[in-house]
Parts: C-alpha cells; structure tokens; sequence
C-alpha cells in the first residue's frame, strides 16, 4: 500500500501548476468566447471608449506623469522626482491659501448646495406640472445664463450705488459704503453665495427626473407595511429608490464645489487682494496657463485629483446607508 500511495504522489499532478494551468487557461477561453458571442456590441461601444481613453484618461495618466518632472513646454520635460509635490506642500504658501479656501468652500457650498437641490426638487415635484415646470426653469436658468456675474457685481458694488451699500446705508446700517469685492474679510463669503445661486443646475434636474419617474406603487405599499408620515416615506423609500441620482447628483457637485475658479476671478479678480479668494484651480491656471510650468501645474491637478477621487469615495460609502 505504501509503495501504490507512493507512485500514486508522484504522478499526481502539483496543484499550483493546476490551478496556474487548467482552470486560468479555461477562463481566458470562455472570456474570448464571450467576447465573440457579444463582438457587436463592442463593436458598437469601441467609438466611445476609444474617444474616452484619448480624451480623459491618457491626459489624466499623462499629467500623473509630467507632474514628476520639470516641463516647460519649450524644452524636454526633466525627470526630477518628489520635488514638484514637496514645493507644493512646503514653500508654496500661496498653494496652502488656495487649499484653505477650497476645502472651506467645498465643505460648506458642497453639502448646503447638494441638499438644497434635492429638497427644492423634492418639494417642486409636488406642484401641478404646469407650474412645476416654469419654477424648475426659474431656478435652472442661473446655471446656463451667459454674464450671470454682472448683477452680483452690481448689487455689491463697492461704491453708494451698489444694491447692498445703498440698502445698507438708508436704514442706518453703514455710514459709508463698504469693499466688498476688495476686502479679503468678505470675499469668500460673496463667493460661496454666488456658487450657492448657480448650483441649482445639472444635479437639480437629475432629481426632478427621478422623482417623476418613481414607481408609486412603492409608496402604496409603504403605507400598507407601516409608513406614517413623509419624513419616513422620504428615508425608507425616496431615497433608496433614488440612488443613482443621488450619486450623480453628489459627483456633480462635488466636482463643481472643488473646481471653483470663474466664480472667484469674475467677482474679486486675479490675482485677489491677499490671495483671499485663491483657489486650487485658480492656481493651476496660474502655473499652468500664464507661467507655463506645465509639471508644477500637473503636480497641483493631480492632487486636486486625488482629493476629488477619494471625496467622491467617501460620500459613496455614505449613500449606501440611506433607508438603512
């Protein structure tokens, strides 16, 4: 017996070299087989994922890359390492005001714009359809209106005619009129509030188009299973069956709130005073379009990237509890 187990474990095949050869080799076939069974449909999405990778994802990698060298358009890019990142973090003052001010922007405008939209949308999906419609225009038509900084540079113009100051000072409020453009102390403020009014736009309609096409049925049947009142209808069922659209609508502004930059330099100009309404892309526009330091400006989107990515991540994890 012993002699038989013995034979019998010399020829038994090793099972790493099995499972590196039989089973891996037979799910490359069936993977090509479905690839041929379904060629037309990749045929048909080739197109799009081939203008995709040109145009979104080879300039991403390619910045990842630039962002380790010294690049300046006019010579060959210079591999130089850790430097551009550790500028960044640790002499670039200015690039530490602007990630100041866009965390503080993103952190307030991000959450307090993102809710807005969903309970404006909400509350509007209630109204009959006509006036649904023309109220839902009311508040889209600031994100696709050409010069909307002009009323915002009016109302808080620095001199007496300016709508605030002159409201401000009939009744007493100021004796003379105030920068408000100029002045570091409010300029981030004006700033959140213009984003605030212009980010009712893409993610609004997202949630308007998802609360008319839920299934109301869901809703008869909440009430049937012991739903007793909207806020619970909202958290137990709304909600839940609205996630896709709560995702997009949480990519979109996410992105809108971290990528602030024609906001800030319509309202206080570029350079502002102090750098009080400096942001991370008003900086990249600084060393990426005027000084053309092409690898100090990729180094600065990369870790706008990253910020993004994994703020994006995060509020991912988060929409997965709702109707928990």
């Amino acid at each position: 017996m012993s002699l038989s187990n013995q034979g019998v474990q010399e020829i038994a095949p090793n099972p790493k070299l099995h499972r590196l050869g039989g089973p891996e080799k037979g799910r490359i076939a069936q993977l090509f087989r479905e690839m041929k069974m379904k060629r037309q449909g990749y045929i048909l999405l080739a197109p799009f994922f081939i203008l995709f990778f040109i145009f979104t994802a080879f300039p991403v990698l390619m910045a990842l890359g630039l962002s380790f060298t010294n690049f300046n358009i006019l010579e060959p890019p210079k591999f130089i390492g850790w430097d551009n990142y550790a500028n960044l973090f640790i002499k670039d003052e200015v690039f530490l005001i602007a990630l100041k001010n866009t965390l503080l922007f993103a952190v307030i405008t991000g959450p307090l714009s993102y809710i807005s939209c969903f309970f404006l949308a909400w509350l509007i999906n209630e109204l009959p359809p006509r006036i649904r419609a023309i109220i839902t225009l009311l508040f889209y038509a600031p994100s696709i209106s050409g010069n909307v900084y002009l009323i915002w540079q009016v109302a808080f113009s620095g001199d007496s005619f300016g709508y605030v100051n002159a409201f401000l000072m009939k009744w007493g409020f100021i004796l003379e009129p105030i920068q408000w453009l100029q002045d570091p102390k409010y300029m981030l403020f004006i700033i959140m509030l213009v984003q605030l009014w212009l980010s009712l736009g893409t993610a609004f309609l997202a949630f308007i188009a998802g609360l008319q096409g839920m299934d109301m049925s869901l809703i008869e049947a909440g009430a049937i299973d012991g739903i007793r009142n909207r806020w619970q209808e909202l958290w137990f069922i709304t909600l839940p069956s609205l996630r896709p659209m709560l995702m997009f609508g949480a990519v979109m502004q996410i992105t809108s709130s971290f990528a602030v930059a024609d906001v800030a330099t319509n309202m206080v100009g570029f350079p502002s005073p102090q750098y009080a309404g400096h942001t991370i892309v008003t900086h990249l526009n600084d060393y990426g379009s005027i000084r053309f330091e092409m690898g100090y400006a990729s180094a600065i989107a990369t870790v706008l990237f990253a910020i993004m990515l994994g703020s994006n991540l995060i509020v991912q994890k988060l929409l997965k509890k709702v109707g928990e």
